[in-house]
């Protein structure tokens, strides 16, 4: 069921709702919003947690049932913490929160005074009405397609309301683009988590022609014969082992009059990867259908640009396939020859998303890329130097980089820069029969991962964000549930729109 959002201009106490949501800073001693009014029909409920210095402690929310007293069944009062140090970040992590509570006690309308989460008189109301539709939606989310057991049904929030008594067009133009950027996000969730034996190649191109055509975007699917008469033997390689045919996946959004300017995501498809020959072990391979979560970013990314038709050109581009051991399989020591005729040799199979993304790269070039923003699930090394938590970045040019970095702050994903020095370049060229190594070792093993897809891009200004460590979470926080995350769908959609100002 999809959340429903509206504004209400009426006082906090006229509202009728499950759930009132109030925010209460540190040491502020005279709260905005619907604080007087709430709290003088509450016989001053409200005022002792200010006595009591209750935003000093560590719990988030109290829940008040209001027997009658106002329209909403109940308050919850919400600890904003210090005031100077909350930002759309915090209030993101807050919303969601909140969102998750309001699940546990099953109530289906939830209002918020949105005023009161204003840290500063200049807050502007739009941005938090953005940061709290995101994270109604992204706590909301759940996966459960292949469930069939009614028991395992969950309670869902219906409709989301905010008190505003000023300001009406901005918050419901707010709520609408957080809204939109979220759902693109559980887009990518959803093709994240669905298993490798219904999301095949074949299956994302089809998703990507219902995005495309949804939007009136032009589109092209390349299959195996194209691509062998145009000479993609990276993607063809890693696509060998496979019964499942690879796919390249263009889509083309015009924003402008000439397409010019291009914007290009490139995103890794690789619906299941097994390893190869270099075959991974065998603990937690299933969630290795994970491993199109570049593609995934790309695709929700491209759904969120479809519905807000920001004034620029974007272009996608999604090389997939499976990583499969088999009689016809890519073996360590092959050769192979990528779109861009540059040689390749292969010493680890399980480095096939550089493989692919090389060709990817190189045709969205030919297609009139301008610049390059690749999103890969690349190498075990980025969560062994990040965490999961931080996307790590690898850049050939500083403007395009600075570009991005704050793009992912303002969408609140965060995203860390990783040196691209000589001698790391120098790794990825230490092959003694081909052009490139694609896999040096485990020596700064992303930053040679992703210096070997900067070989394709080229001059071409270029950022490749290396997402193995950010596309999957194992455990559940304010706005995510085990799995699938949709990491980097907000910083594209973002990235896409500060290149339409």
């Amino acid at each position: 069921m999809k959340l429903k959002f509206t504004v209400e201009q009426n006082k906090g106490t006229e509202i009728v709702t499950d759930l009132f949501v109030i925010g209460l800073f540190k040491g502020d001693s005279q709260p905005g919003g619907c604080f007087a009014d709430m709290d003088q029909a509450l016989d001053g409920v409200l005022s002792r947690f200010l006595e009591e210095e209750w935003t000093q402690g560590s719990k988030k929310a109290e829940v008040i049932y209001t027997l009658g007293q106002l329209p909403a069944k109940r308050v919850m009062v919400v600890n904003g913490g210090e005031k100077d140090e909350f930002d759309l970040s915090k209030a993101r992590e807050l919303f969601g929160y909140v969102t998750k509570e309001a699940l546990k006690l099953k109530v289906k309308k939830v209002t918020y005074c949105l005023s009161s989460f204003a840290s500063h008189d200049d807050e502007e109301q739009a941005s938090l009405a953005h940061a709290l539709a995101e994270a109604s939606v992204l706590a909301s989310y759940r996966f459960d397609t292949y469930k069939t057991r009614e028991e395992d049904a969950q309670p869902s929030v219906e409709h989301v309301s905010v008190c505003v008594l000023e300001g009406r067009e901005e918050v419901e133009q707010g709520l609408k683009t957080g809204q939109i950027y979220a759902e693109g996000t559980c887009m990518a969730r959803d093709l994240v988590n669905t298993p490798g034996n219904y999301l095949t190649p074949s299956k994302l191109a089809e998703k990507a022609v219902e995005i495309a055509s949804k939007h009136g975007f032009e589109y092209d699917i390349l299959d195996r014969d194209q691509m062998e008469e145009l000479g993609m033997g990276a993607l063809l390689a890693v696509a060998q082992g496979s019964d499942q045919p690879p796919k390249m996946i263009v889509i083309k959004y015009q924003g402008k009059e000439k397409w010019e300017d291009v914007l290009a995501f490139v995103g890794k498809g690789l619906t299941f990867d097994t390893g190869g020959i270099s075959l991974k072990p065998s603990k937690d391979m299933h969630e290795m259908k994970m491993d199109m979560g570049g593609a995934a970013a790309v695709l929700g990314a491209m759904e969120v640009i479809g519905r807000l038709k920001p004034k620029c050109n974007v272009l996608a581009v999604i090389p997939s396939t499976e990583n499969m051991p088999s009689g016809r399989a890519l073996k360590p020591g092959d050769v192979i020859t990528s779109y861009d005729g540059k040689t390749i040799e292969v010493r680890n199979t399980d480095a096939e998303g550089r493989l692919i993304l090389a060709d990817g790269i190189a045709y969205a070039k030919t297609l009139g890329a301008d610049y390059i923003v690749d999103l890969a699930t690349l190498t075990g090394a980025i969560l062994i130097a990040l965490g999961d938590c931080t996307t790590g970045a690898v850049s050939n040019d500083e403007e395009l980089m600075i570009d991005v970095l704050e793009a992912a702050t303002e969408a609140g994903e965060l995203v860390w820069r990783l040196p691209s020095y000589e001698p790391y370049k120098k790794m990825v060229r230490s092959s003694d029969v081909a052009d490139l190594n694609n896999a040096p070792g485990r020596l700064a093993g992303s930053i040679t991962a992703g210096l070997f897809l900067g070989e394709f891009a080229g001059d071409t200004p270029w950022v490749h964000l290396d997402i193995a460590g950010t596309a999957w979470s194992s455990r559940e926080d304010e706005l995510t549930r085990k799995g699938g995350t949709g990491v980097m769908v907000r910083t594209l959609a973002t990235l896409a729109e500060r290149f339409a100002e």
